[in-house]
């Protein structure tokens, strides 16, 4: 345990990664789950989704009766999830862009290369997206286009390699400059501005809200080790049972499984003691 946590009352802000976490295997959210964020919206208690998804995957959540504020992009953008509008971002300028994209270009040969910006999602032409989505592209192109824009994130993706040795790789090129980080996502390394994580980019939120949300008033979920941050700065940090073996390890509390509905049945739980 890292610290006492706090009393179910104190709660004010459930922050929770969506992908292995909130969201069921098959990508989607569950009637359990829906009934829980709405007794939270009733009961004051706001729901923030973190999540290395970009903006534009977010949509799919609203449509399926998910209303909340999104840290998006591994903290990169801040998303309005039922206005459909990206509100804040912590970008990487072009200049920066470019020439990450140049050095991983060179150090890592055959791999793919792409950006996230608010623009939306920029490509090399063999840079192959997850189940062919074509949402959100605005362009494919060679590094020198891709760097027209200041973005989010920098994707790379390598046919050969594990996540594991992706992200390695990458941190030897970026060192200092940038975020590497894991969400789970095969054969995907992330890139985002320096500093940017999900820890700053909720921390960031919180100290926004009126009055400010202190970390011992926020619980947080999560499953991989893009997650570790939120969940060391979080009053009571939690982990789905599928969760990688080192976020188990961080832990207050290990909760049941994505599909089983851990997030929800512990959140109900904590509902329910505000009411007694």
């Amino acid at each position: 345990m890292r610290a006492s946590p706090p009393r179910p009352d104190g709660v004010r802000v459930v922050a929770s990664d969506c992908d292995g976490t909130l969201l069921r295997s098959d990508g989607t959210v569950s009637g359990r789950t829906r009934a829980v964020l709405d007794r939270c919206a009733s009961s004051g208690v706001r729901v923030v989704l973190v999540t290395a998804r970009p903006p534009r995957w977010m949509d799919e959540l609203g449509d399926l009766g998910v209303e909340a504020v999104a840290l998006c992009g591994n903290g990169a953008f801040t998303y309005d999830v039922s206005r459909r509008e990206i509100i804040g971002h912590r970008l990487m300028p072009a200049e920066l862009v470019g020439t990450l994209l140049a050095e991983l270009k060179e150090a890592l040969p055959g791999a793919a290369l792409a950006t996230e910006s608010v623009r939306g999602f920029a490509r090399e032409p063999h840079f192959h997206r997850a189940n062919d989505r074509t949402d959100g592209q605005w362009l494919v192109g060679d590094i020198g286009q891709l760097a027209q824009e200041p973005a989010g994130k920098i994707l790379v993706r390598h046919g050969d390699w594990s996540t594991e040795q992706i992200s390695a790789r990458v941190k030897q090129v970026v060192g200092e400059r940038a975020e590497v980080a894991d969400s789970g996502a095969v054969q995907l390394g992330e890139v985002t501005g320096r500093g940017v994580t999900k820890a700053l980019a909720l921390l960031t939120w919180c100290a926004e809200q009126d009055p400010p949300v202190a970390p011992h008033e926020v619980w947080a979920f999560g499953d991989m080790l893009n997650d570790i941050p939120m969940l060391e700065w979080a009053g009571r940090a939690h982990a789905v049972a599928n969760a990688h073996p080192q976020v188990l390890a961080l832990a207050d509390e290990v909760v049941p499984s994505n599909d089983e509905d851990g997030v929800a049945n512990r959140v109900a739980a904590l509902l329910d003691a505000r009411t007694v």
